[in-house]
């Protein structure tokens, strides 16, 4: 299966001053109000190139050997359930859901098309999957070298949103993209999450749109029948967690550490509290990510009461550090089984 990937022009960066984030945590940088209008403004027509890609092309880089295809899984049955619908039906069950994630182009587009479909065949409830960005301040090492070799590959959303026109067919469980807002505001709101809905897309993590900003966005998601997912963190105020719980749709995101994403020893105690506290406002189901690696935690984070759990930087790593893309996909397919076990 082979994929065109476009190349674009450079385009200027986004200035960004401080602001806290939507969590309530620590201040970072996040696009301005005057960025996050400009969102609402593609939604009337405005003229955005389509095909602007996610970074400043120019590097010259050596490309690993394509994969070979693996053998397609059967197309699906039935169109996968909306990511709302998908956990509860697992909650029913008593189960917690499993949530890879996975950075789109790193290696390749058809190596991520193959991730995809074999996180699928692993278990996966719902899979996660990022637009590599030139700036994410949210990711740490990990990920962002993860995003800085799939833009070296000159990933671009159209290549990305084609790969998943393709294959989102093949899928049973919802695919769930993580984008930062200046990809979205360049391309323009409306847009874009046509696009993505076109793609098979179910829902939308955007960790640097600011909640106060958050209204003109779930509107055009919804518009689109895409959930927008809004994330909470263990230092945001009871009072505003129980407003973010009420406004996120799929799922609650629940970030069990104050930083970046990474791979931590331990899981933060404060977890545990947190998920009661966020299940005494809310019956939706509460997913918890950043820093989870282990079987252990997966476990732990399991019996705290986590409707599911995102696994996201180790998992990059298995696939994205490998020699080669098939050695990525060995390693990608055991890593994730044995996350999958560990499950209720």
């Amino acid at each position: 299966m082979a994929f065109a990937l476009k190349a674009s022009a450079s385009s200027a960066a986004l200035g960004h001053p401080q602001r806290r984030d939507a969590a309530g945590a620590a201040a970072v940088t996040v696009p301005t109000r005057s960025m996050v209008r400009a969102v609402a403004a593609a939604t009337s027509g405005a003229s955005i190139d389509p095909a602007v890609a996610m970074s400043t092309p120019g590097r010259f880089v050596v490309r690993a050997p394509r994969v070979p295809s693996l053998a397609h899984v059967p197309v699906a049955d039935r169109p996968a359930l909306s990511v709302a619908q998908t956990l509860s039906k697992i909650k029913e069950q008593g189960k917690t859901a499993f949530i890879p994630y996975i950075t789109a182009g790193d290696p390749d587009l058809e190596t991520t098309a193959e991730a995809l479909r074999l996180l699928k065949a692993c278990g996966a409830d719902v899979i996660e999957l990022g637009m590599p960005f030139s700036d994410p301040y949210a990711d740490g090492p990990v990920i962002q070298a993860s995003a800085a070799r799939a833009l070296a590959g000159r990933t671009t959303i159209d290549a990305v949103l084609s790969m998943l026109k393709e294959v989102t067919p093949e899928l049973s469980c919802p695919v769930v993209l993580f984008s930062y807002l200046g990809p979205i505001v360049r391309r323009g709101a409306a847009k874009f999450m046509a696009a993505a809905k076109e793609a098979g897309v179910k829902g939308l993590i955007v960790p640097d749109l600011p909640y106060a900003e958050t209204c003109e966005f779930r509107n055009e998601a919804v518009r689109n029948g895409l959930e927008l997912v809004l994330l909470t963190a263990p230092t945001t105020p009871a009072e505003r967690t129980k407003e973010i719980a009420e406004a996120s749709q799929g799922f609650v995101y629940l970030v069990s550490v104050n930083g970046v994403t990474g791979p931590r020893a331990n899981v933060d105690p404060r977890v545990k509290d947190r998920l009661k506290e966020i299940k005494q406002v809310t019956d939706k189901a509460v997913a918890v990510g950043f820093g989870i690696s282990t079987p252990e935690h997966v476990r732990q984070i399991a019996g705290w009461g986590a409707d599911a759990v995102i696994i996201g930087s180790a998992m990059v790593k298995q696939l994205g550090e490998a020699a080669s893309p098939r050695e990525g996909l060995k390693k990608l397919e055991e890593y994730a089984r044995s996350l999958k076990d560990a499950l209720p």
